[in-house]
Parts: C-alpha cells; structure tokens; sequence
C-alpha cells in the first residue's frame, strides 16, 4: 500500500504514516506488520483497519476517564476537506477510508505506560529470574499467565529507535514531573480496569496493554493507539488456563513462524507464507469483531 500523500510527512514510523494538516494530523495506520523490531516484507490485510477503528472504540469508551486526540475518523474521503486548505486539496485515495483519522496536534510525552494484570512474556520470564516484574518484587509460586492481585504499572522509555528501556517510578518522576508522573499512572491504570471489565464481558481477557499520553495546552491527553491487538496481549477466556502460555489475538502466528524459520532477526525479514498472512488477518479481524461486536467496515 502507497501512502505517499501529497501533503507535509510529520513522521513515518514502523507501521503509521502521519501527515502534517498545520493544526491537525492526519494518521494512517497502514497493514506494515513488523516483528522483533523489524519491518518485514508484506503486509497483513486489514491490519491497518482493525487498528484504526479499534482505537477509535476504546477512544469514545473511555472520554470520560482522561481526554484523546481524536478529532474525526476519515470514513469519507470529503471529511479531510474539512482540515486542509483549500489549495491544498487533491484526489483523496480510497484507501484512507477506516484506516486513518484526524488527531489533535500535541506535544508528545516520551515514555510508554505499561500496565500487566497478568505474568505473561517479558514479565513471566523476568519473574522466573529474579522474583521481580521490573524490578518490582511479587510473591512467591505465581505461574505463568496468573492473574496478579493487582494490576502493575510498569512504564518504560519510548525510544525512536531500538527497544525501550524500564523505568522505575522515580526515574519516571525524574523524567516528567512528580505530578505528571503520578496522574500518567492513575489514569492507565483507570484506563486498564475499565478495559479489562468490559473485554471480560466480550470473553476476552486483557492481559497486559501499553499506552501513550501527550500534553495539550498542558492537559493530559491519550494519544497514538489504544487497546489494540498491536499493543495489548488479548487471550480467549474460554481457552484461558493458567500455567503455561495463551494463544493471543496478534501476531503471534508471524513470529511463530519467524522463529521457527531459523531467522537471525536482523533486517532483512523473510517474506511470510500465505497461510501465515491469512492466519494473522484473521485474528485481528476476531479480536475487533469480539471486543466491538460489530463486523470490520
């Protein structure tokens, strides 16, 4: 999919396109796919739609907790008349329908708030370690995918490039504010609960899920994605069984077959089988379909 647009690029990255409209942006949440840090070859159909509407979903669910950037979905190509000059206009491609909205312009906040109300991945493997879930001591005997007393935030840097590092709540404090710090987490972890009762409703299980906030006008604002199958571990409750891992509603079916592929994971990725790309469509595809209970548009 090309989204070269004829318009200013405020920034590319592994799987959005945002495009600068002067006191709006424009995102495109594209069907790139990228796995251990790498972008690879194809694209997953629908990705990009899932991701975009899922976002908007959980963005109206949750308004009444801490404000979004979300300005307007582009489920018609005349909505972006509305945000670009008039000189600026040109033939809108069909493709930006479902996949792509308008966004407030905000001053990013460089961290990642984490929250995990279960040991799963990176946390069950730190836990089997050391006992700690960054840094974070936990009870003795938790096993894998058990569900903690507590729900955790563990926030981590956001870095333009390679992999984010974990940030304790004085290092955080440090970075933002003491205050911005503080309502940074209480609102994730709102955010999280409410989530995670609704999904159990749907028969999904929220394991963990990461989020992003920016400042407008110095308010504290949701920005980027939320609660999708790209930054959030969904698990089916009816296969849900504690002790060992979950399949989940990502792209679990590509790095699956990225590892047993015998790929060193450095760039280039291998091109993903038919099979792989069909399987993956389809479990973004459920998780919308599960967590909204309305069909992809």
């Amino acid at each position: 999919m090309n989204t070269d647009l004829h318009l200013p690029l405020f920034i590319r990255g592994k799987v959005r396109d945002t495009y600068d409209l002067g006191k709006c942006l424009l995102i495109i949440a594209t069907d790139r796919i990228s796995a251990f840090d790498v972008v690879l070859p194809c694209g997953i159909p629908d990705k990009g739609r899932v991701l975009n509407q899922l976002s908007a979903f959980w963005f109206r669910q949750t308004e009444n907790l801490v404000p979004n950037h979300l300005i307007a979905m582009v489920d018609a190509v005349h909505t972006l008349d509305d945000y670009i000059p008039r000189e600026n206009r040109f033939a809108y491609p069909q493709y930006l329908l479902g996949r792509s909205m308008i966004v407030k312009k905000v001053e990013r906040i460089p961290i990642e708030c984490v929250v995990r109300g279960y040991l799963s991945g990176s946390a069950w493997a730190e836990y089997r370690q050391a006992g700690t879930v960054s840094g974070l001591p936990l009870a003795k005997g938790l096993r894998e995918s058990q569900a903690l007393i507590q729900p955790l935030f563990t926030p981590t840097t956001k870095a333009e490039t390679g992999h984010d590092l974990p940030l304790t709540m004085d290092e955080m404090k440090k970075l933002a504010g003491k205050a911005l710090a503080e309502e940074m987490q209480q609102k994730s972890l709102a955010i999280y609960n409410f989530a995670r009762e609704y999904a159990l409703t749907r028969g999904i299980i929220i394991a963990d899920t990461k989020m992003e906030f920016g400042l407008d006008n110095s308010k504290l604002i949701l920005i980027d994605e939320l609660l999708t199958p790209d930054s959030s571990r969904f698990w089916d409750i009816a296969q849900y069984k504690v002790g060992q891992s979950q399949d989940s509603y990502d792209k679990q079916p590509v790095r699956d077959w990225l590892v047993q592929s015998g790929w060193n994971k450095e760039p280039p990725a291998p091109m993903l089988p038919p099979e792989v790309i069909e399987a993956t469509t389809r479990k973004y595809r459920q998780a919308y379909q599960r967590l909204t209970g309305r069909e992809l548009r």
